[in-house]
């Protein structure tokens, strides 16, 4: 019925790191700052402030001629404090160069993949998260962060 497979997977396979809700904001800065190529974060719920926080590195990507994407919730879609701040937050976006899509769909994931090389996935809401408890997972790997591209057909949305 299924075949284990006893090989040891490949080096890169292998570095993960978990970090909660105060550890996250920290390292994911860290690692924007080093991108070269291309930002993809998708995150269901925007708000102005945590927009904010990360605005001064944004910026500084896309005057290095790094493409972001943002993909998240249609603002239509949230209640109207929320929908506010979805709107607020994606214009803001949107002036500084970053490409924002919309989905029409209940859009819930919660990723970002940076130069095709860092997976950052899980529960935390990277462009609102404010007061929960949530867990991300950072995977340095080429492959892992590729194939996350691919199962989630992220290349037809880009650039």
């Amino acid at each position: 019925m299924f075949r284990l497979i006893h090989k040891t997977p490949p080096e890169d396979l292998l570095t993960s790191r978990l970090f909660d809700e105060s550890t996250f904001y920290k390292a994911f800065i860290q690692d924007l700052k080093k991108c070269q190529n291309e930002v993809i974060i998708e995150s269901p719920y925007m708000t102005t402030g945590r927009v904010a926080l990360l605005t001064p590195t944004l910026r500084k990507l896309i005057k290095r001629g790094v493409k972001v994407r943002v993909n998240t919730r249609f603002p239509g879609h949230h209640e109207e404090l929320l929908r506010i701040q979805a709107y607020m937050a994606s214009k803001s976006l949107k002036q500084m160069g970053v490409k924002v899509r919309f989905f029409n769909d209940y859009h819930h994931r919660k990723i970002a993949v940076l130069d095709r090389r860092i997976l950052w996935e899980g529960s935390l809401n990277i462009l609102s998260q404010s007061y929960s408890k949530e867990i991300m997972r950072r995977i340095e790997s080429v492959p892992l962060a590729n194939q996350m591209v691919r199962f989630l057909r992220l290349n037809r949305y880009y650039w």
